[in-house]
């Protein structure tokens, strides 16, 4: 859902005791919408201007930044560098957020800017003022043509949007709701009437009011008697700032967000209730943006794989048909006995023999296709021509099975790395790997260093004990029979694709917790990361062997034990955590 106002009023609410006093050190733009403010204490103040998900929060997320920084990126360090948040605040029922910062002017002199951030979908902007109101520039200049009602340019004084025609739901007494609610259709939806007629409700909220109320998102106005009471108790709670930041999420996908409680959706989802609207903002949009990020940056590589895979299954079908075939191969050898030994009673031209079948122990009769063109004789070494043909085909075709089933395994595990696929980095690594594989064409000559090798991802185990992940099947095979030192444990997903771990022991005996922290982590980096209870096979590195020849990532491996363990995104986050706190 777009961050909506009462929404923002907590995200507010939260941000200004934190934000208040602090100093702006640097100004960062990683993106054409998206300003970051490192403020003393190593805080990060995100302000996305994007038009599809505009929001404001705290955020622990770090961004890649152009090398040359963009202008509006370098107009903000120019006014705003070393400045002091004075105060931060939203306009009452807008998504509108106004950043007061005391900073020094160009001559040096001391006076106040205002920073502006608008969150409306389509038209979210960041407008940066003087101490008089005029606007310095913005990151999107608005004309008339864009906006009747009002622009935006630099040189004019900042005036905000225009409001919306609706009631304030924060001040509206009972008497003047039931007013609104006599003068509604009775036959409107509940949930559209609260939309129509108040601000900052969104249609979430509406329908979990309408819900409440009536026990139903279908209810119509004619039923909304007890609506007033669950309305009243949560304008209470706005007006109070009582919030509760949760997360929704649908069959393990994120769905949405909001500010309390929701029964809407019963058993069909589930909540999470976060201890801060910024940590939640910067979990759903990240995931989000994850989401994203593979569907675009990764768009062709999932092409690409994809239709491999589908053709490698489409020969496999085939190869599996002729097989079967070969494998009755037998019924050709019957065949050209049953006709010698009935040779004595044929003629040349006869369309088929009818014969004892002395291989039955029925001695049943059979009805054996003949070839007209064809003697008898002719007839007998066709039969046992197409039997050798048959029994050499399936010497073929069992080599030729078992390399396309290596290859479908493989391309589904590529399929996997670029469902979890994380950075530019990782989708660079994967397309030389499929490149490499002769899947994709090459973009010309590689030019010596010019390409970085990744790192595995890094974790640490409550004990102490340093775990890696491999990001690709490439970096698979180097953690596993390169970087990893044969006493320590390689942990994979049984019969399941995912990520190769390497618990680093140093030949010591590892603890029973740092071990399941691992094999959970196998788990989340794997196919089965939306499951429970995922097999894990562990064994010494020294007992994993990559066959001569075969596919990335792929080996083998011997004397295994195998845990159960469950992917946990909380433990993921944990131990990536106590990594930072020890990384030099």
């Amino acid at each position: 859902m777009p961050l909506d106002a009462i929404c923002l009023q907590g995200v507010v609410g939260e941000l200004a005791p934190q934000l208040t006093g602090s100093r702006i050190e640097k100004i960062q733009q990683p993106a054409r919408d998206q300003i970051i403010l490192l403020l003393r204490g190593s805080r990060r103040l995100f302000l996305n201007a994007g038009a599809n998900q505009p929001r404001i929060h705290l955020t622990e997320q770090l961004r890649d930044n152009p090398s040359q920084p963009p202008m509006f990126c370098m107009l903000l360090r120019k006014h705003l560098s070393g400045g002091i948040i004075e105060s931060i605040r939203q306009e009452p029922l807008e998504r509108v957020v106004t950043l007061t910062v005391l900073a020094s002017d160009e001559m040096g002199e001391r006076g106040r800017f205002t920073l502006v951030w608008e969150g409306m979908p389509r038209r979210a902007n960041l407008i940066l003022c003087d101490r008089d109101g005029r606007i310095i520039d913005c990151l999107r200049r608005v004309d008339l043509e864009a906006e009747q009602d009002r622009q935006v340019l630099p040189g004019l004084f900042y005036r905000l949007p225009t409001r919306q025609d609706k009631r304030s739901p924060l001040s509206v007494t009972e008497e003047e709701f039931a007013a609104l609610l006599g003068r509604a259709a009775p036959d409107a939806p509940l949930d559209g009437w609260l939309l129509d007629t108040f601000t900052a409700i969104s249609p979430l909220v509406a329908r979990e009011l309408t819900v409440r109320a009536c026990g139903s998102t279908d209810a119509h106005v004619s039923q909304g008697n007890a609506l007033w009471d669950v309305f009243s108790h949560w304008q209470r709670a706005v007006n109070e700032n009582t919030f509760t930041p949760t997360l929704i999420k649908r069959n393990g996908s994120l769905a949405d967000f909001t500010y309390g409680p929701v029964t809407q959706y019963g058993t069909y989802a589930e909540t999470e209730v976060y201890d801060s609207f910024s940590h939640l903002l910067d979990d759903f949009y990240e995931k989000r943006e994850q989401a994203e990020r593979v569907k675009q940056k990764g768009r062709d590589l999932l092409k690409t794989a994809t239709t491999a895979r589908d053709r490698v299954r489409r020969k496999l079908a085939a190869q599996e048909k002729e097989m079967a075939a070969c494998l009755d191969r037998d019924h050709l050898r019957i065949c050209g006995e049953l006709i010698t030994a009935n040779l004595y009673r044929m003629e040349r031209g006869q369309s088929r023999l009818t014969a004892q079948n002395y291989y039955d122990e029925n001695c049943a009769d059979v009805d054996i296709p003949l070839d007209v063109r064809l003697s008898p004789q002719e007839n007998v070494a066709r039969y046992f021509k197409q039997y050798a043909k048959a029994k050499t085909a399936e010497k073929y075709l069992t080599a030729q099975l078992q390399r396309g089933r290596e290859e479908l395994q493989y391309l589904e595990s590529v399929l996997q790395e670029l469902a979890q696929a994380e950075s530019e980095q990782d989708f660079n690594d994967i397309r030389t790997e499929l490149t490499d594989g002769g899947y994709l064409r090459g973009r010309g000559k590689k030019q010596p260093g010019f390409q970085r090798a990744s790192k595995p991802r890094e974790f640490r185990s409550s004990a102490g004990l340093r775990i890696l992940v491999g990001r690709n099947n490439r970096q698979n095979d180097r953690l596993t029979t390169k970087d990893a030192d044969k006493r320590d444990v390689w942990l994979h997903t049984q019969k399941i694709h995912g990520s190769h771990v390497i618990l680093c022991t140093g030949g010591a005996e590892p603890d029973e917790q740092s071990l399941m922290e691992a094999a959970s982590l196998a788990a989340y980096f794997s196919q089965a990361q939306g499951s429970t209870k995922v097999p894990v096979d562990y064994t010494p590195v020294k007992f994993v062997k990559k066959p001569a020849g075969a596919k990335p990532g792929m080996v083998v491996y011997t004397t295994y034990q195998t845990l159960l363990a469950d992917p946990d995104e909380s433990l993921v986050k944990r131990l990536a955590g106590k990594y930072k706190e020890v990384a030099p």
